[in-house]
């Protein structure tokens, strides 16, 4: 494999918060663990799989905003993360919410790259919006929407620029089309929401052997009851990103729910045959498939 750093060779994806240029001022180690998804698509819930895994201890203060922090994002100067980063002596892991063309790939690193079904993504990503304190997507998710425009933006907004950090299909889409274009490689791996939702244990097992991490079977017991659902709403302050910070409404509502068919009953024949031949056009039977039920196709059902 041949290392690819040189940012003339990726996309940029620069949206209203976002940045991936900012990638740029990341010296990458061997040993880094970067968890790269759509948002609302199981990131934090993986992130904090990877922090159990390398404590090994089931109590472990996650702290992913400063201990794992989403680079892309421009809240925080990217000077004082990339300074954060370099003092740190333990194994480290980043967030990106940037499709795998636009980062740096390093040959030994390892990129995990998480999917889920893309409604089911949208409509968590609804709730989500409205737990931020700020307006910053009113525009694309207006709180009383008699019109349907949130979804018409999800179908008809574009991958890059803007419409990156309002998530709309395109960008699901391509965050797809990035990471299996790269999935050949050793230190590339996909993971899918339903099958972490069906198999956490197997999940984080998987993980584990990915990132050569071993624990006795009752530590690795311990971390899968940490890693629930139920065990991180009910800490939510500990386990939100930036948790008990007043950077959400509510620390639990970030957690809203961890279930499949968010869209059933809430989309018109329309909306769903719109989604259907976008879907249709941009995917093989196969991909799609996968990109909406993981490995198992028992949901689709």
């Amino acid at each position: 494999m041949q290392e690819i750093s040189d940012v003339t060779q990726r996309k940029l994806y620069l949206g209203a918060l976002t940045d991936n240029r900012r990638w740029d001022m990341v010296n990458i180690r061997p040993d880094d663990v970067f968890v790269v998804t759509p948002p609302k698509c199981g990131t934090t819930w993986m992130q904090t799989i990877v922090a159990l895994l390398f404590s090994g201890d089931p109590e472990v203060e996650t702290e992913l905003s400063v201990k794992m922090p989403w680079i892309d994002i421009r809240i925080r100067e990217m000077s004082e993360v990339a300074d954060r980063l370099d003092a740190m002596q333990h194994r480290r892991s980043m967030k990106s919410h940037t499709p795998m063309d636009g980062l740096p790939l390093d040959d030994h690193a390892h990129y995990i790259c998480v999917f889920r079904h893309p409604l089911d993504a949208h409509f968590s990503y609804r709730k989500h919006v409205r737990n931020i304190p700020l307006p910053w997507f009113d525009m694309w998710y207006p709180e009383d929407d008699t019109d349907g425009i949130t979804f018409r933006r999800f179908l008809d907004g574009g991958a890059e620029g803007f419409d990156t950090d309002a998530m709309p299909l395109a960008h699901i889409l391509r965050h797809y089309e990035a990471a299996k274009a790269l999935a050949d490689r050793p230190n590339v791996t996909l993971f899918h929401y339903a099958d972490m939702t069906r198999d956490l244990a197997g999940t984080i097992d998987r993980l584990a052997g990915l990132l050569g991490i071993t624990h006795p079977a009752p530590v690795m017991e311990q971390l899968v009851q940490a890693a629930t659902f139920d065990n991180m709403k009910d800490n939510a302050e500990r386990f939100a990103p930036s948790g008990g910070k007043g950077f959400f409404k509510s620390d639990a509502e970030f957690f809203h729910s961890a279930t499949s068919g968010k869209w059933r009953n809430k989309l018109t024949e329309a909306e769903l045959a719109a989604y259907d031949d976008m879907m249709n056009a941009h995917m093989s039977p196969t991909d799609r498939t996968w990109l909406e039920y993981g490995s198992s196709v028992k949901a689709a059902a």
